[in-house]
């Protein structure tokens, strides 16, 4: 696999790009990027015979990582307003839409779009990339506004805006798109759609719960929306409660099913993710870092 530092220099290359981009969106990236591959690489591999995609490509690989710096520097604008207002729309509509941005200092969303759409191995993935990028950037907008707002959300609701907003469908969908994993076949199957969604409400309740030190609103976490609803009420144990139940349901559904590979080690490292990658995250994530990061999410 591509060295660390090789990767970080071409996710920071590319970066450069963006107006806000940061060091640390790229560092995160390629921290969370190499942990995934590793943990589905075997599984890569065994692919690899069908779809002719090398598990090693430099180019795959660091277009993934760029993917996800993507993601986390989106977040950002939306959160802590990197860039204004009429910017932030002109760049959901290129990579929402694919189409290009016409504005200065913009030119990396365009420039990795055409990337992702010259190296899919299925255009249905590409498509749904776009969809799920739309959905993210209205799942980020919506939580930017009820923060915002007078009326508060229900837990229900913060719950479901949350799962396009911990942006797993992205993650999964560029995987899948580079890899030949067959994810637009496999949407077909209810189950497969029961374990997407059960695993993004598990990144979201594994992200608020390791970040409700640092989130700054009902908007940004769960935690923080139940107790300025209910103030005595014990969050951290119910959101536990909620974490451990939907894992239950997520496991029965994966034991039930037979996924072809990668999809199962990749299910299974996207539920380990709270331990191996929000606990070594020493700026953004972990609530004890001298000087870290403002927030924690993605």
């Amino acid at each position: 696999m591509i060295q660390t530092e090789r990767a970080l220099q071409q996710v920071l290359e590319w970066g450069r790009a963006l107006t806000g981009f940061a060091d640390e969106h790229a560092e995160e990236a390629v921290r969370g990027g190499q942990y995934i591959l590793q943990r589905i690489h075997p599984s890569l591999r065994d692919t690899s015979a069908r779809t002719g995609r090398d598990p090693q490509d430099e180019t795959l690989i660091v277009a993934f990582y760029r993917e996800l710096a993507l993601l986390f520097w989106l977040d950002d604008c939306n959160d802590l307003g990197l860039i204004a207002p009429e910017q932030l729309a002109a760049v959901e509509q290129a990579l929402g839409h694919g189409v290009p941005c016409v504005l200065s200092g913009f030119e990396g969303c365009a420039q990795l779009r055409a990337s992702l759409a010259a190296l899919a191995y299925d255009r249905r993935d590409y498509a749904r990339l776009l969809d799920y990028t739309r959905c993210y950037c209205a799942a980020l907008r919506a939580g930017h506004a009820q923060a915002a707002g007078a009326r508060r959300w229900s837990y229900a609701e913060y719950l479901h805006n949350g799962m396009d907003s911990i942006a797993y469908g992205n993650v999964f969908c560029c995987l899948s798109l580079l890899w030949g994993l067959d994810m637009a076949t496999l949407r077909a199957r209810p189950a497969f759609r029961q374990v997407l969604r059960l695993i993004s409400v598990i990144g979201r309740l594994q992200n608020d719960l390791h970040g409700r030190d640092k989130d700054r609103s009902a908007g940004d976490n769960a935690a923080i929306l139940l107790l300025q609803r209910y103030p005595a009420m014990p969050v951290v144990e119910f959101l536990n409660d909620e974490l451990a139940g939907h894992t239950r349901m997520l496991h029965r559904v994966m034991a039930e099913e037979c996924f072809p590979a990668p999809w199962g080690p990749l299910i299974e490292a996207m539920a380990a993710i709270r331990a191996q990658y929000y606990q070594t995250s020493t700026s953004r994530y972990r609530s004890d870092a001298a000087g870290g990061g403002q927030r924690a999410s993605a």
